[in-house]
């Protein structure tokens, strides 16, 4: 009866929290800047009779009690950062804000929290346990929001024993859910590489270092840390992604820098892949006469989904749509910080399709073009209502 109730509210409401989607997809905000975003939400749990309290300067963190608060504690997870691109969809309510634009769905992912609260809300007589809504900043840039709420407490008082969030797939089939056990994401550290050594005329190059060489010897090196030291077996990128150097052409410069991203399925690979980068690196520098500075931003870990809460999350989905509306989530060398609540307790991240070839709404996520098939809305508000009210977790 609680889930039909979840099912009849979620299409109730879905208009309402559709226009939800537009201010917010209308009014983006970068990591760490969501100041806008953090009191509109505030504001939307209040007129729902929700308190909630900032964390992490602009996180939104609230809590909804059912019946028997302390006999089971969930959180639901949403991100609400958007990205530094510009928006080239033509729609009544696109980007106002030139140069940022939600490109990674995480407008949709407030809105179906916030409906999601809105359902708990008017249920809470009807489920036993308490709900923690976590609307996160910063998923997009590091440190990750995720850890500056974890360090500050997010995940005590009350402590959750598990948390769930949903992310956005145009690849996916509008209305459908997909789920995967185990490591389903890739960490995600960045590297900084600068070289230096003596410029000089391009026409006499035996009286420089030629950093341009050595840096073009290095990226060419570093591919054989993927394929030289890495199990095979073990999925791993290793891309360098920016080149800088030099300015004319007749001037060897004499600095190089270097940026590029690595990513791993194995944390205990990604560590030891980290010192062998840079041993790689000082040395093939010292070889050819340069001087380095390797500099690896450590960033967001693997996102491992527990599978016992998989299992349990995968099975109310079903029951929830049907089984033909569920399927199996790929694993991906994307990264998202939701990793540091799994290495805290048990999580799962699952995927919301929102592709409908006929709308057009196919463009991938972090793309001037990407938008959803909105009839979407309602399967995300209702399922994360029921993932919180204990339907599958009782």
């Amino acid at each position: 009866m609680l889930q039909k109730k979840i099912k009849s509210l979620a299409k109730k409401y879905a208009p309402e929290f559709i226009e939800v989607r537009h201010h917010l997809h209308a009014n983006p905000e970068l990591s760490y800047q969501e100041f806008e975003t953090c009191a509109f939400v505030q504001s939307e749990l209040k007129k729902i009779g929700i308190a909630s309290k900032v964390m992490a300067t602009t996180g939104v963190i609230a809590i909804i009690e059912g019946t028997d608060p302390a006999s089971r504690i969930i959180a639901l997870r949403a991100d609400m950062d958007a990205l530094p691109i510009t928006e080239a969809n033509d729609l009544p309510y696109k980007s106002t804000k030139p140069g940022i634009m939600h490109a990674c769905g995480h407008d949709v992912h407030t809105t179906c929290l916030l409906g999601a609260a809105k359902i708990l809300y008017e249920t809470r007589t009807d489920w036993k346990g308490t709900v923690k809504l976590i609307f996160q900043p910063g998923e997009e840039r590091n440190p990750g929001g995720a850890s500056l709420l974890i360090k500050e407490g997010v995940l005590e008082d009350p402590a959750p024993q598990a948390i769930l969030a949903l992310h956005v797939n145009p690849q996916l089939e509008n209305g459908k859910l997909s789920f995967r056990s185990g490591k389903v994401m890739a960490s995600a550290d960045e590297i900084y590489i600068t070289l230096s050594g003596k410029g000089g005329h391009a026409a006499a190059p035996h009286y420089t270092t030629d950093i341009i060489l050595v840096a073009a010897h290095l990226v060419v090196s570093l591919q054989q840390v993927i394929s030289r030291h890495c199990d095979p077996f073990a999925p791993s990128v290793l891309s360098i992604t920016s080149f800088q150097g030099g300015h004319t052409t007749n001037v060897i410069p004499s600095e190089v820098k270097l940026m590029g991203t690595f990513r791993a399925m194995d944390e205990a690979w990604r560590f030891k892949a980290h010192g062998i980068i840079k041993k790689q690196a000082a040395e093939l520098a010292q070889s050819m006469g340069a001087a380095i500075d390797v500099h690896i931003d450590i960033g967001y870990p693997v996102v491992v989904n527990d599978d016992a809460l998989h299992q349990i999350a995968k099975d109310q989905a079903i029951n929830y749509m049907g089984e033909d509306q569920v399927e199996e989530t790929e694993m991906r060398m994307g990264a998202e910080d939701f990793g540091f609540y799994c290495q805290k307790i048990p999580g799962c991240f699952f995927r919301l399709g929102t592709g409908n070839k006929e709308l057009g709404t196919t463009a991938g996520v972090h793309t001037p073009k990407f938008n959803i098939d909105e009839s979407a809305i309602e399967t995300g508000i209702g399922i994360m209502a029921a993932f919180g009210a204990g339907v599958a977790l009782s």
